[in-house]
């Protein structure tokens, strides 16, 4: 299977303009033969927590039809993604949620980051307590997001439950030790193929480092992105 680690700076708090570029570039990386597509950590409205506390309406639902372009696309280009933003959950606070669209548009999985980094991310979101698993053509998928990765347990548990691969939706800036020491450490450490989609351009946090990239499960690298060009890098995984 083809898996694509794509990246592109989102457009702050502007949730259709950035499923637009969500979509297509599903069209794009679903041409090269990619079956899968992973976007990075709050794709959807860009990482911006005090925005998203600040107007409601960035909080989306599981069926939000702001979506409807993305489902096309996926049902088009015969390709599932992976995509990450605030979404309506049982808690008080929307879930910092990866919503996984299947090749025939429908919503395959949810997971809900279950880390949540200290201060904004505690005050905007609910933690997630469940981990988040799928299967496509029989591939048996986990996911993560962001500083979740900084947790090897999730990757342990992966692995003891039979997936193969590991997706890492994340937003991380060009100096993170990341790129280093924790995304090739859980596929080498672990067996895992491990798929970082990142974030490029401005946010709450900082400038997004981009490298988006597939590690196998010795660690080594198998695609990566640069730190500068919106697109997307294939692999073969599974």
């Amino acid at each position: 299977m083809l898996i694509a680690a794509a990246q592109f700076a989102p457009v702050a708090g502007d949730v259709e303009a950035n499923v637009r570029t969500i979509a297509g570039t599903v069209r794009e990386a679903g041409a090269a033969g990619a079956r899968l597509v992973v976007f990075a950590e709050l794709s959807l409205t860009g990482y911006e927590p005090a925005l998203i506390r600040k107007d409601p309406s960035l909080v989306l639902a599981e069926d939000d039809p702001r979506l409807a372009p993305l489902r096309a696309a996926c049902r088009a280009a015969g390709t599932a993604a992976v995509v990450n933003g605030p979404v309506r959950g049982a808690g008080p606070l929307p879930g910092l949620a990866s919503l996984v669209i299947g090749p025939d548009g429908a919503t395959l999985a949810r997971y809900d980051k279950r880390h949540l980094f200290h201060g904004p991310e505690q005050d905007t979101f609910t933690a997630g307590t469940e981990d988040g698993r799928f299967t496509l053509d029989g591939v048996r998928f986990a996911l993560a997001t962001c500083y979740d990765n900084r947790f090897p347990e999730l990757a342990g548990r992966a692995a003891s439950d039979g997936c193969a691969v590991y997706l890492a939706s994340s937003m991380l800036e060009g100096g993170n030790d990341s790129f280093e020491t924790v995304y090739p450490v859980r596929a080498r450490d672990f067996g895992l193929f491990v798929v970082l989609g990142n974030s490029l351009g401005p946010s709450e946090a900082g400038e997004g480092g981009g490298r988006s990239g597939i590690w196998g499960p010795g660690g080594g690298v198998l695609a990566a992105a640069g730190p500068e060009k919106p697109g997307f890098v294939l692999a073969e995984v599974g």
